[in-house]
């Protein structure tokens, strides 16, 4: 017993009262088709009763039990998800990880600097005597050897961009600046009643006509109905763009003195309005989105910090250019670092050279050496914050430890798969239980054991199907798993060749493509392909879908995208930061749902409508937690804890509501389904089980209708935005951006996620998918493969053609695993 996890008696969510034993000090795989109960068990059992026990023996009581009877011999547990949480523009991979602190103090001692006054490069300054210290002040002060000008000596804070020592005083350590384009706010040819001005629309624009043009006859610049913008006077122009408080209206008309209400002729200004709401909602506004843009500051050119930081070298580099190498390229830097200075020099930063370079190792054994120190954080997709952060834990010295990962390949490509699974055999080899979530077939093959959950989804999974090592999974019947592992890839018989127009981007130059033109076959299913950081999301969602936007786009041009009625972009963005947006929600399915409710005899009986049978706004819900099940409880030093409502008991609804039933289902009943169970449920409202079907064929029918949209992996939240879209019966003809659909999902799910995206190209469509999975690249009619590195050593295009040409390319990597 003390060599393995024993659970008894499973029961959380859809796990059918399951019994089993986990071996220790091993690397175990948990598999099995989305939805079967991978993370029920590994998650909302496993680990929040490890969670729980730690708690409860610290004092701290009333913690919800999981649905299990038992666990036994169970360890301190780390859990290590895929969800982002930082979305500080200013935390990059450098600040999470500490590295820029090892750099900064580097910097500091080992730096080279000019002299402000006569420009002579200056060696750093090791002895005390040449110090002078300020009195009554922390700073310091040196003198130049060559003209003696004392100026302060640089210290760490210098080199960093959140302070105001070190920031560059025009972008205050962004790197950029943010913008409005004007040529989106306003419509030159038109009059404002019009449309002159694009977010006057309605009854603000029947609203802000008139106060405009009281400010301009207040200035005596009258406005003529109709008049086009273009034909505007300075002075009107200044008034509307800028308002009556500006100084450009200032200037202009400086005898007339500055209206004070509304109705005297005081008006804000167009731009003046934009920036002030813009100041107020930190930029996070559908305005923002559709008015602002951002640009690389034109003082540090994106360095982030002043003049005088931003210019200091070592080893002949500057901190900026170092944040811009790949943490490959840092690997090379650290060792010219050591041989370009002398011993009694290097002892000054011997330790932060010796952490820097563990962790740069540690890193781009995870398949992450691609990315650069100024990477901002809120950039990393899912699968790349939980490497990073699974790079970190390799520093720690603890053992008997359970780690439970949640598809720590996402974002992968087969490449670096094996570095990964290197770093994950170094935490169990150090006396450490790795308990990964994982469809990745190199992964099981590396794996001590594998569980595989099934047999299918929902309520038709939460059974152990199979244990034991990949081979003994071929010989299970009824294993998913198996019978993919035994059936294995099919290569695609014949490819479709395009109806004979193609979009091509042109010199396209965003973050590391080198120049790249490439076209894209229409009516074709296409794959971009490549490691991971070589480029794929900068060509397909920077280049090709800012199409000729070219303050956005960073390409020369985009050609061939007037063949489509709309673009439809699909990436892993999170869906919603509010816990009580769900899958309901979201699709609109609860809309419906409400109102078949709300026609019941009961409902009637009672007098609800439709708005009691909502859960977020006061009437039928339950006002002790708000509609939202449960209460939280305040953990003092640890995360709140969330506990199941005392009044409600976590049905959502006041007791007259439950008591309306449909077909023996109450409304909290019904959240609790999963999508498929509702496709029987309702399978006499039509509408209603037209998008239930759909969400099925994306692959989610495991997914309850109940379920908060913030639970949800990055590739569940794309399919889900994917399903919304197809909701909608259109004869548009439609390009598709998808950024790694397969994201999540078992081999037999992306067979079902590949029947979509063949039917949506057979309607006259053409799907782009940026992608990993050797499964969905085989089966592309096209593929376009860029490398051959990640960072400075991709953006270019290595192979195009189909799978099979691809194949034969023996310097891709994709080629390869082909």
């Amino acid at each position: 017993m003390d060599h393995s996890i024993v659970i008894q008696g499973a029961k959380e969510h859809n796990l059918q009262n399951i019994s089993l034993s986990i071996p220790k000090n091993l690397l175990v795989v948990l598999t099995g088709p989305s939805g079967s109960g991978k993370s029920s068990l590994a998650v909302d059992t496993l680990f929040k009763e490890c969670q729980r026990q730690y708690l409860e023996s610290m004092g701290m009581q009333g913690i919800e039990k999981p649905k299990v009877d038992s666990i036994k011999g169970l360890s301190p547990a780390i859990s290590i998800t895929q969800h982002v949480t930082n979305q500080n523009p200013r935390s990059t991979v450098g600040t999470v990880t500490d590295m820029y602190t090892s750099l900064r103090m580097i910097y500091e001692k080992l730096g080279m600097r000019l002299c402000s006054a006569c420009q002579t490069e200056i060696e750093p300054v090791f002895r005390e005597e040449d110090i002078e210290r300020e009195e009554n002040s922390f700073k310091e002060f040196i003198y130049c050897p060559y003209c003696k000008h004392r100026m302060e000596k640089l210290t760490r804070t210098h080199f960093s961009y959140n302070t105001t020592e070190g920031a560059c005083t025009t972008c205050k350590g962004l790197g950029e600046v943010v913008n409005i384009d004007q040529s989106t706010v306003f419509h030159q040819e038109h009059s404002l009643e019009d449309g002159a001005v694009d977010l006057w629309k309605g009854r603000y624009a029947d609203y802000q006509i008139p106060v405009v043009k009281t400010a301009m006859a207040r200035y005596n610049v009258p406005l003529d109905d109709r008049l086009p913008l273009r034909d505007y006077t300075e002075g009107q122009r200044a008034i509307l763009y800028y308002g009556v408080e500006s100084d450009e209206v200032k200037a202009l008309f400086p005898e007339i003195k500055t209206p004070k209400t509304v109705g005297d002729g005081k008006f804000e200004g167009v731009l003046t309005g934009m920036w002030r709401r813009f100041s107020e909602k930190s930029g996070a506004s559908a305005e923002a989105k559709a008015y602002f843009y951002s640009e690389t500051c034109p003082d540090c050119h994106g360095d982030r910090l002043n003049e005088e930081s931003r210019h200091v070298s070592v080893a002949g580099v500057k901190i900026p250019e170092l944040a811009n190498h790949s943490l490959e390229e840092m690997l090379r830097w650290v060792e010219e670092v050591k041989s370009s200075n002398n011993e009694e020099n290097y002892q000054f930063v011997d330790i932060f050279m010796e952490d820097l370079k563990t962790k740069l190792t540690r890193i781009t054994k995870t398949g992450l050496g691609y990315l650069t120190l100024d990477r901002q954080s809120i950039t990393l997709s899912g699968g790349e914050a939980q490497r990073l952060r699974l790079s970190a834990l390799l520093d720690s010295a603890l053992t008997g430890v359970l780690y439970v990962m949640d598809e720590p390949t996402l974002g992968l490509h087969p490449k670096d798969v094996a570095g990964l699974v290197h770093v994950l055999k170094e935490l169990r080899d150090v006396g450490n239980t790795v308990l990964v979530i994982e469809h990745d077939v190199d992964v099981m093959k590396q794996a001590d054991y594998i569980i595989d959950m099934g047999p299918g989804a929902g309520s038709f999974g939460g059974e152990v199907v199979g244990e034991g090592t990949l081979q003994e999974l071929k010989g299970i019947e009824g294993s998913l798993t198996g019978e993919y592992l035994r059936r294995g890839e099919k290569q695609k018989e014949s490819y479709r060749k395009g109806n004979g127009k193609e979009i091509i981007v042109h010199q396209a130059t965003l973050h590391n493509l080198k120049d790249v033109t490439v076209s894209f076959p229409i009516g074709c299913l296409i794959s971009v392909t490549g490691v991971s950081g070589s480029g794929k999301s900068s060509l397909v969602f920077g280049a090709l879908a800012k199409g000729n936007d070219n303050i956005r786009s960073g390409c020369e041009q985009v050609t061939g995208l007037e063949h489509f009625d709309q673009i439809v972009t699909v990436d892993q963005s999170p869906l919603s930061r509010m816990k009580r947006s769900n899958v309901a929600t979201y699709t609109d399915l609860f809309t419906a749902i409400r109102n078949v409710f709300a026609k019941t005899p009961a409902a009637i009986e009672q007098n609800l409508t439709a708005k009691q049978f909502s859960f977020n706004t006061a009437g039928g819900r339950c006002e002790n937690c708000e509609g939202m099940g449960y209460v939280a409880t305040n953990m003092l030093f640890f995360p709140d804890l969330q506990v199941t409502c005392p009044v409600c008991h976590g049905r959502r609804f006041k007791q007259e509501v439950l008591s309306v039933i449909y077909n023996d289902q109450s409304i909290h009943d019904v959240l609790e389904h999963s999508i498929q169970e509702s496709v029987e449920l309702f399978k006499d409202k039509k509408e209603i089980k037209r998008i239930l079907e759909l969400l099925m064929e994306v692959g989610l029918g495991y997914l309850k209708l109940g379920q908060s949209l913030t639970t949800l992996s990055g590739g569940e939240g794309q399919r889900l935005k994917l399903a919304k879209e197809l909701f909608k019966k259109t004869n548009k003809t439609t390009l598709y951006l998808l950024d790694e659909p397969t994201t999540g999902l078992h081999p037999s799910d992306v067979q079902q996620l590949m029947n979509l995206l063949n039917r949506l190209v057979e309607a006259g469509n053409t799907v782009i998918t940026v992608e990993h999975d050797t499964q969905l690249i085989r089966a592309s009619d096209w593929v376009i493969d860029l490398g051959p590195e990640g960072g400075q050593a991709g953006g270019e295009v290595i192979a195009e053609g189909t799978p099979v040409e691809v194949g034969k390319t023996g310097y891709s990597y994709t080629g390869q695993y082909l």
